[in-house]
């Protein structure tokens, strides 16, 4: 792995409990219609069809497109009440990435996963990320989309100073630190009839 970043990348405003900030359900999108037709489909092209997918820092929506038809879908979250309210998960887990990055999983066990407009906050990316590697199958993708709005205050103090590209590279930085990601790509979508939130994707493939 790279040497680590400075700690007080990952400073926020709020550094109370997350759970605390998330004990409440919040059944609301985060971004526009547009911008989650436009991840559903980065998913359709990224994401195997009928695998057991991994749905990290989930909510109750996951925005995979039917034809995907996975085996199961696994929901981890902070809110098991917005979890049991999404239709796509086979089942919810609720954990603090935040608190322990250690996946509750046996390795090996997923053939995809997706962390969805959540990454800007993450305070221990890295760890995450090899965590991550450690429960994907070798080859397996893993999708993390972005846009650009957060809750700033707990929205990390790097992600919030970063420029739109220079959270892609940064997103790109997290797979290539944690040393167990090939295949590193990036994809920008833009609606170009009308404002629409931006959407930003980083695939990696867990190596072989």
């Amino acid at each position: 792995m790279a040497e680590p970043m400075p700690e007080d990348f990952f400073r926020r405003i709020d550094e109370t409990d997350d759970a605390l900030f998330y004990s409440f359900p919040r059944f609301v999108v985060h971004i526009d219609d547009w911008a989650i037709a436009a991840i559903g489909r980065i998913f359709e092209q990224k994401l195997p069809p009928g695998g057991a997918l991994l749905d990290l820092m989930s909510s109750w929506r996951s925005h995979l497109p039917a034809s995907l038809a996975p085996a199961s879908v696994t929901g981890l979250g902070l809110n098991r009440a917005e979890m049991e309210d999404n239709p796509a998960l086979t089942q919810a887990v609720v954990h603090d990435l935040n608190r322990d990055p250690r996946l509750p999983f046996e390795a090996s066990s997923f053939d995809g996963a997706m962390l969805t407009v959540s990454i800007q906050y993450l305070i221990k990316p890295v760890e995450v990320f090899v965590e991550i590697g450690r429960v994907l199958r070798p080859g397996a993708p893993l999708v993390v989309s972005f846009s650009n709005r957060m809750f700033p205050t707990k929205a990390v103090w790097v992600w919030q100073r970063a420029s739109e590209s220079q959270r892609v590279v940064l997103v790109r930085e997290y797979f290539a630190a944690s040393g167990v990601f090939d295949d590193i790509e990036a994809i920008e979508r833009r609606c170009e009839t009308a404002y629409a939130d931006p959407v930003f994707a980083v695939i990696g493939t867990r190596r072989r």
